[in-house]
């Protein structure tokens, strides 16, 4: 089965040279790499916050395989949903999916569902997918999405991704697509981003988990964020850096009403 793309020409350049440009508009060539058990990478419009994207993955090295968690904004198909087969298709090229490790997940969690409907249209895994291509067109990925706010399901697929990584054989990395503050001013999304970005810096799911809901952030991808996290965890990851964090009103002028962007590595 082939994903076609959902948000080429609205997220990001729809032609394959201007796409190859905007990408590179955004890329650090001269950056330092590092091996990364998983990364924060925001999902806006390339305008806004690629940016932040681009020197998050100008900075790691392209392993075999990406595991993707993101949120799912659309909210189609399952709570938690994978695609463990076919190719995701992008003006670039294309990617496929890692059907060995995608099936050793699934095999780890009875909260997985099998639904490709899930990720049809949306758009937050989507928009990593031209800065991989700009590293490696090899790189394979398994795609996931959420829409629940369980941290017990957290908790389980990040044990489940865990001893997939741990047991695959080759390098993977864990990529939780998020943006932070939603539509709140600039002063306001900079002091509660902190607060979550405090939290995934000590490398604590159940910090970030309560954090976000007790104060009220609006980050889109926390659940996701908090898996990663609690797979990191158990693969013995032993230190978070925040590469860049910045504001949609760095772009638009706009400091009244911004969305928050972050990046982080850790290894």
């Amino acid at each position: 089965m082939k994903r076609t793309p959902a948000v080429a020409g609205q997220f990001y350049q729809s032609s394959p040279s201007k796409l190859a440009v905007q990408v590179n508009e955004y890329i650090t060539s001269e950056a330092s790499r590092v091996h990364a058990m998983g990364v924060v990478s925001p999902h806006a419009g390339l305008m806004y916050s690629g940016e932040v994207a681009g020197s998050v993955f100008s900075r790691i090295e392209m392993p075999h395989t990406f595991i993707l968690l993101g949120p799912n904004h659309t909210g189609t198909g399952a709570p938690v949903s994978i695609m463990s087969s076919g190719r995701w298709q992008l003006p670039t090229g294309e990617i496929a999916v890692d059907e060995t490790l995608a099936s050793h997940v699934m095999k780890g969690t009875d909260v997985l569902t099998e639904d490709s409907l899930a990720h049809s249209m949306e758009h937050s895994l989507e928009v990593q997918l031209p800065f991989i291509l700009h590293f490696s067109s090899s790189v394979k990925i398994v795609p996931i999405v959420m829409m629940t706010d369980s941290i017990h399901v957290c908790s389980d697929l990040g044990k489940a991704i865990a001893d997939a990584v741990s047991n695959a054989g080759y390098t993977v990395t864990i990529i939780a697509s998020s943006d932070m503050s939603h539509y709140v001013s600039d002063a306001h999304a900079r002091s509660q981003d902190k607060k979550a970005v405090d939290k995934i810096l000590a490398l604590d799911p159940e910090g970030l988990y309560k954090t976000v809901r007790e104060d009220a952030i609006s980050m889109c991808g926390f659940i996701p964020v908090t898996t990663m996290l609690y797979a990191v965890r158990l693969l013995g990851a032993r230190e978070s850096m925040l590469v860049k964090y910045m504001t949609s009103g760095e772009v638009s002028g706009d400091y009244d009403h911004v969305v928050g962007y972050a990046g982080l590595i850790i290894r």
